[in-house]
């Protein structure tokens, strides 16, 4: 399932900049005008991560992330602030209200989209915990141990966090591309196979549970139960 961003933005060149961006990235994106809107949408949809520009007509971002961390404290929405108010009392007023993050504009769509990834990474560390299990598959994100049918598996840094996504991600399909900036931070340009590589080492030390890896040819991996 992809991660939901919700993205509230009275602009709409900037609205459309942002939505084209990270649809590109893989993400679900909908994007509002108003607070309103988008706290309307949350309660019938809470997202994993919310863009929030501060100067909004009627209720302004500032109050509406209030609200959010008040109503919904539970759900840990991961907030960044995306606005033209650049001085240092704004952002330390907005990091107190509760945003995670804070970007001024203009913003360059590269850094918007790495500190999006930064914090779903967060998220999903957050709402899952330090453990992920998948049938038979076990990864403790804090000591950095993994089993496999009860077998201490030993695994590279970049295998760790290979195996760490398909768990977070577990029955869905992960695109090469996403992979690869996630992974490794660059662009995917179609001719590496630095993933494939990386995933036939980590499906051999898996053993019997390398089966779960199951590829979709042409455009990735998904961790899946035998049974399905």
């Amino acid at each position: 399932m992809k991660r939901l961003i919700y993205s509230v933005e009275d602009d709409e060149s900037i609205r459309g900049l942002i939505k084209y961006t990270l649809t590109n990235e893989g993400y679900e994106v909908q994007s509002f005008e108003t607070a309103e809107e988008c706290l309307a949408a949350i309660e019938k949809r809470p997202p994993s991560l919310l863009l929030l520009d501060l100067m909004l007509p009627r209720l302004d971002g500032t109050e509406a992330m209030k609200i959010i961390r008040d109503k919904y404290k539970t759900l840990n929405i991961k907030i960044i602030i995306l606005t033209a108010k650049s001085s240092e009392i704004n952002k330390v007023e907005g990091l107190n209200c509760g945003a995670d993050d804070y970007m001024t504009k203009p913003f360059s769509v590269l850094e918007l989209a790495a500190r999006v990834r930064a914090h779903l990474r967060k998220y999903a560390a957050d709402v899952c915990g330090p453990v992920l299990e998948f049938a038979g598959i076990s990864l403790n994100a804090d000591s950095r141990e993994v089993k496999a049918d009860g077998r201490p598996i030993e695994l590279t840094y970049k295998e760790f966090e290979l195996l760490k996504i398909l768990l977070e991600n577990a029955g869905s399909v992960l695109e090469r591309e996403r992979l690869i900036r996630e992974l490794w931070e660059t662009e995917y340009y179609g001719e590496s196979r630095t993933v494939d590589i990386h995933i036939k080492n980590l499906r051999a030390k898996l053993g019997a549970c390398g089966d779960l890896i199951v590829s979709a040819r042409g455009v990735g991996y998904i961790l899946k139960d035998r049974a399905k």
